[in-house]
């Protein structure tokens, strides 16, 4: 499934190529770039939705397997108004296998690319991509043997114009017996609770696979926040983890608090690799300008960790945690702080539904 060596691009595969976008939404073979429009026939007559209302939901795409989708393209404003500048966390991206009425995946657009707190970052990662500006990209194998259904919900109270989309994916014989499906949740405390971990991913029941998760962290007390531990809780666990990590800067593959050391101060450094990332931070509010208040914010960071080559297996269920623990000039102490996240997994199907989805104005960023 995770071929990353570059011999393997030369074994010819079994599958038929094909493309969804708002010009040919189905996919057909021969029936793409059709449209017309002011310079013509087939001179990009209808490259986008032009317009997506408040409160609709449009399907993106729906197919027919088996197949597997392998790519993911997608573009929107970062804001409509003053008053609704958060649009990566309006819109709500979702994803259903074969005829299940619950969805696999339901996350805020931008955050499941990597881009939490309502503002694009870019990321260079091996499955997620996001590339000025706001290209987002996503490259994780999403197979299903006879239909899938992805939807956008524009939750905004406006309309939001001009959204741009393309998924590549293959028509395939069959697929293996062993194929799990891809599913994201979106999850968030905007205080957590002392002594209580934040819980990333829960009631989970089946043979599945935990691939990545995406921290979104805005800092609510003083002082260094990342020594909270994560922890996955495999096949039965109950009172302690089988897997217990041994803070928050060493599972996102930093260190010593990402610090070095300019000009007398401490300064975190952000960076991108292919499974492991710190892209973004800010104390600054880059998105609005106000005569009668400065941009200053409470720090703001995202992360990201992807298990593609350590793939956490579970045969039975699965539930994932991490800490809230921070260190000062007196030790170790429990912090509270506004926790976002998306967790990454493939697993066995039915799945359990997810909980209620936080409203609108309570995912905006503080």
């Amino acid at each position: 499934m995770f071929l990353t060596d570059l011999e393997s691009m030369a074994i010819l595969k079994q599958g038929q190529s094909r493309s969804i976008n708002w010009e040919n939404r189905k996919g057909e073979k021969g029936r793409g770039g059709m449209a017309s429009g002011p310079l013509g026939p087939s001179r990009k007559g209808s490259p986008c939705i032009p317009l997506i209302k408040a409160g609709e939901t449009v399907t993106l795409a729906e197919i027919e397997g088996p197949a597997v989708i392998q790519h993911i393209w997608m573009t929107v404003t970062g804001q409509v108004s003053p008053a609704n500048r958060y649009i990566l966390r309006d819109l709500v991206l979702r994803m259903y296998w074969e005829e299940e009425d619950a969805p696999s995946v339901e996350s805020p657009l931008g955050d499941f690319f990597c881009c939490g707190f309502g503002v694009a970052c870019q990321v260079n990662s091996l499955p997620v991509a996001v590339n000025p500006t706001r290209g987002f990209n996503c490259y994780f194998p999403m197979p299903f043997r006879k239909k899938a259904r992805i939807t956008l919900e524009n939750q905004c109270d406006e309309d939001i114009p001009a959204f741009f989309y393309q998924i590549d994916y293959c028509l395939k014989p069959s697929m293996p017996e062993d194929c799990g499906y891809f599913h994201a949740l979106w999850r968030r405390e905007r205080i957590t609770e002392k002594k209580r971990d934040y819980v990333i991913l829960d009631h989970v029941k089946g043979r599945g696979q935990y691939v990545g998760t995406y921290l979104a962290l805005t800092a609510l007390e003083r002082y260094w926040y990342g020594e909270g531990e994560i922890k996955f809780y495999l096949d039965g666990d109950r009172e302690y983890p089988t897997i217990c990590g041994t803070g928050t800067e060493d599972y996102f593959g930093g260190a010593w608090s990402f610090a070095t050391q300019e000009n007398g101060r401490t300064v975190e450094n952000t960076y991108c690799t292919p499974f492991l990332g710190y892209p973004y931070y800010s104390v600054r509010d880059t998105e609005i300008h106000n005569d009668y208040h400065t941009d200053d914010q409470l720090p703001q960071r995202g992360f990201y960790r992807w298990h593609i080559m350590d793939p956490v297996l579970f045969q039975q269920d699965l539930r994932v945690t991490i800490q809230q623990i921070g260190v000062s000039h007196g030790g170790l102490f429990e912090r509270q702080d506004d926790v976002a996240s998306v967790a990454y997994w493939y697993q066995t199907e039915p799945h359990e539904p997810f909980g209620p989805l936080m409203e609108r104005k309570d995912r905006w960023p503080r």
